[in-house]
């Protein structure tokens, strides 16, 4: 019996939406950009942090920690007002003025990788300082490298890393966002169709229950201090819930200030405007209306179509509750200044992720007692769809309040010198 999946892929629209290939000519432009920095031109959803859009970012991720969401705790802890959940910064920006993009530049990015499916792998963070309500974050960005690999999904794959420097009105680099980023064709993963034997999960209510009682045991360390002197190799960091994922967790992500830019899904006149500017994001849904690819996040119909049983998050979405397992567990005094993640399995609807963490590593340095920590999650098939590493620095007797770790020098001078230029500009 013929699917709406089945229809969606007769249609003419489909079979132009997954024609699209990965180029020879497109890996060899991309290699081209590496080493080419340039200011962040795009407008973020939320631009300027404040109390609302802090606490928003936090409760579209799951997080209730009174250090981002009520502002008459934070203002008792060390940082002396609600501060920005570290990841958030990677979707927070102003515009950054700065020189015309090189003619040779704009000729290597132009319809670069035009129709073909991205989505995230991974990330590396690098945290120098906290963002508070009022700081307006700017960006620079370049492509660090570009290999091409098989991928078990779709096959033939590009994988590209970009460097996102993030900075305040200052000029002070806040953090440094390393993005892993996966090209595949389309129509080798629909044809694959790797994960389309996986099975929706129905939850009995004695199953839920028990999801239910991870959440009542979660704990928050919050003010009181997480000494290093006692946390020990091997030290458990507790386990909790994400989950199970509906499209009601995608809705409020977005509504918590995810814009998805550069492709910048909108509504009315602006979603005509995105259709110009980006013709090939939109492939006509099963009512005839051109609707953004990204839609597989939510749309069971398009996920089917192009390889997937159905619909799954953004990689971005678990990052950010990885963020919070986290925080929970360190508490307001320490702070973390390093993640590395890999997301190695797709989270379908009805998916639950259980985080699991324990330490394996403590060290001294730049004054600081640092812990580094090992976090899975892992789906009720057992699957680990994310592994992370951090290092995080605990209050210690010696330093009872640890320190964010020194901006590199030349990228202390090379964010100067692009705030610099964008006042010379005219820039707020």
């Amino acid at each position: 019996m013929a699917t709406k999946a089945d229809d969606i892929k007769q249609s003419e629209e489909w079979q132009k939406a997954v024609s699209y290939e990965i180029r020879d000519e497109d890996i060899e432009r991309q290699k081209q950009l590496i080493g080419f920095e340039e200011p962040g031109k795009m407008a973020q959803y939320v631009q300027t942090l404040s109390h609302d859009s802090i606490r928003n970012w936090s409760y579209g991720c799951g997080d209730d920690n009174p250090l981002f969401t009520d502002p008459n705790y934070a203002r008792r802890t060390r940082w002396g007002d609600a501060i920005a959940p570290g990841m958030m910064i990677g979707q927070v920006g102003k515009p950054l003025l700065g020189d015309p993009t090189p003619d040779e530049i704009r000729a290597l990015k132009k319809s670069l990788f035009r129709g073909i499916h991205v989505f995230v792998s991974g990330a590396d963070w690098e945290f120098y300082r906290a963002a508070y309500p009022g700081d307006t974050i700017y960006t620079f960005s370049g492509e660090e490298s570009c290999e091409v690999k098989q991928s078990e999904f779709a096959g033939r794959s590009v994988i590209n890393v970009r460097r996102h420097v993030n900075m305040n009105q200052r000029g002070d680099v806040v953090s440094v966002y390393r993005v892993l980023s996966v090209l595949t064709e389309r129509k080798t993963a629909a044809k694959k169709g790797k994960y389309s034997a996986i099975e929706p999960k129905v939850w009995t209510d004695e199953e839920f229950a028990a999801i239910e009682e991870v959440y009542a045991a979660e704990q928050v360390q919050g003010p009181a201090k997480r000494w290093a002197e006692e946390v020990a190799i091997g030290s458990a960091l507790g386990r909790q819930a994400k989950g199970p994922l509906t499209v009601t967790d995608v809705v409020c992500f977005h509504a918590g200030g995810y814009g998805f830019v550069p492709y910048a899904p909108t509504v009315g006149r602006r979603a005509h405007k995105n259709r110009k500017r980006i013709a090939p994001f939109y492939v006509k849904n099963e009512y005839g209306v051109p609707d953004v690819a990204q839609r597989l996040h939510w749309d069971p119909v398009w996920a089917q179509a192009i390889g997937n049983p159905m619909a799954y998050d953004y990689g971005v979405m678990r990052e950010n509750y990885l963020w919070s397992y986290l925080n929970d567990w360190a508490g307001d005094d320490a702070i973390i200044t390093k993640v590395h993640d890999e997301i190695r399995k797709f989270n379908y609807m009805g998916d639950v992720q259980f985080v699991t963490g324990e330490v394996v590593g403590k060290r001294t340095e730049y004054g600081n007692e640092l812990v580094d920590v090992v976090v899975r999650f892992t789906n009720q098939r057992g699957e680990e769809t994310i592994k992370s590493t951090a290092t995080i620095a605990l209050p210690s007797k010696a330093r009872p309040l640890p320190l964010y770790p020194p901006v590199p020098e030349a990228l202390a001078e090379k964010a100067v010198k692009m705030m610099a230029r964008h006042r010379e500009l005219g820039g707020d």
